[in-house]
C-alpha cells in the first residue's frame, strides 16, 4: 500500500525513530503506538497527536476540517 502513495508514511518505525519523535514504543510487540501528525507544505509540524493506547487518533475528516480553518485564516 505504501508503494502507491504520493506522500511519505511511518512505516517500519523503529525504536531509535520512536524515542526521536517522542513517541510511545510498546516493548511487548516492538510497535511504535500511534503519532500523527499534520505538517504543512515547509514541512513544519503544525498539530500532533500522541498516545499510549488503543484512544488517541486523529480522525480523518477532523484533519480536513483543520486544514480548511487554517486555509481561510490565509
Amino acid at each position: 500500500m505504501a508503494a502507491n502513495l504520493s506522500f511519505r508514511i511511518g512505516y517500519g518505525v523503529t525504536r531509535e525513530i520512536a524515542d526521536r519523535i517522542g513517541a510511545w514504543w510498546e516493548d511487548r510487540r516492538q510497535i511504535i503506538q500511534p503519532s500523527e501528525f499534520v505538517v504543512n507544505a515547509e514541512g513544519k509540524v503544525m498539530v500532533s497527536s500522541y498516545s499510549d493506547g488503543p484512544l488517541g487518533r486523529i480522525e480523518a475528516v477532523d484533519v480536513v476540517r483543520l486544514i480548511k480553518f487554517y486555509e481561510s485564516r490565509k
